[in-house]
């Protein structure tokens, strides 16, 4: 059963980013900016009522303090300090679920804290304990195969191995960075990139080669002209080739004893 996910509440302000409730009606899980890379107070909790109306799974979605850069400049920061603020942003976000009377079900790195956790043991263990220390029964997502998803798993953690449907990968697994040519895909490239992990286990790197890649979620990005198109035609390929259902995620809802939505 393979969960879909997005990445929303990624505005701030006055300052908008795609359309997190049309593409709610797509998804399985979002995991909503906790105000560092992007996000403010407003944004995260009208992003979470609006889960909450949607019936989908809601997560932390912590990046690195930087609005400028949209989370995607790595940082060197310490594992202590990656440690205290994955803390402070999932706690920030369970303040808006707490008060929504739903359950925070996942935390997701997000941009070049998700990147340096996946290559960087030491930074992927900060990550995972800092979820554990709040809530062991959080489900983690890591890029599939990384540092983060060992780690996670190490910390007692029950992990997601995350694939993306809209992004090409190197030969070690990791995604290709995005100024080079092909490492972000649209349209046809990126559905039969689908296709291929769902129906193979594998998927194809930006240069041809031909490596193994599991599957538990697959991430749509939703800051794109086409997200939500792309969305529809993504969930429509897991109807059709996986049991595409949410039994095997956590609840959101403390008191909901049915958890698909």
């Amino acid at each position: 059963m393979i969960d879909m996910n997005c990445d929303l509440g990624e505005g701030f302000g006055r300052f908008s980013v795609g359309d997190d409730k049309a593409i709610m009606a797509f998804v399985t899980s979002v995991n909503i900016a906790c105000g560092f890379h992007a996000g403010d107070p407003v944004v995260m909790r009208k992003t979470v009522d609006l889960a909450a109306e949607s019936g989908v799974s809601v997560g932390a979605h912590p990046g690195y303090p930087d609005l400028q850069g949209f989370g995607r400049r790595a940082m060197n920061m310490d594992p202590e300090e990656v440690y205290a603020m994955v803390q402070y942003q999932i706690g920030s976000l369970t303040a808006f679920t707490t008060a929504k009377g739903i359950r925070l079900n996942h935390v997701k790195p997000h941009g070049a804290l998700y990147n340096t956790a996946a290559q960087n043991p030491l930074i992927a263990k900060a990550i995972a304990d800092a979820v554990h220390s709040l809530d062991p029964d959080l489900i983690l997502y890591g890029l599939s195969g990384s540092e983060l998803t060992r780690a996670g798993e190490n910390a007692g953690l029950k992990v997601y191995h995350e694939v993306f449907a809209d992004r090409s990968y190197e030969e070690d697994g990791t995604l290709s960075p995005r100024h080079l040519s092909g490492a972000v895909l649209t349209g046809a490239e990126a559905l039969d990139q689908v296709r291929q992990i769902i129906q193979s286990g594998h998927v194809h790197t930006r240069l041809g080669a031909c490596i193994p890649l599991k599957a538990d979620t697959i991430c749509v990005h939703g800051d794109h002209p086409s997200a939500i198109r792309l969305a529809a035609e993504v969930r429509e390929i897991l109807h059709t080739l996986s049991p595409y259902s949410n039994k095997d995620r956590r609840d959101s809802y403390e008191n909901h004893s049915d958890p698909d939505h």
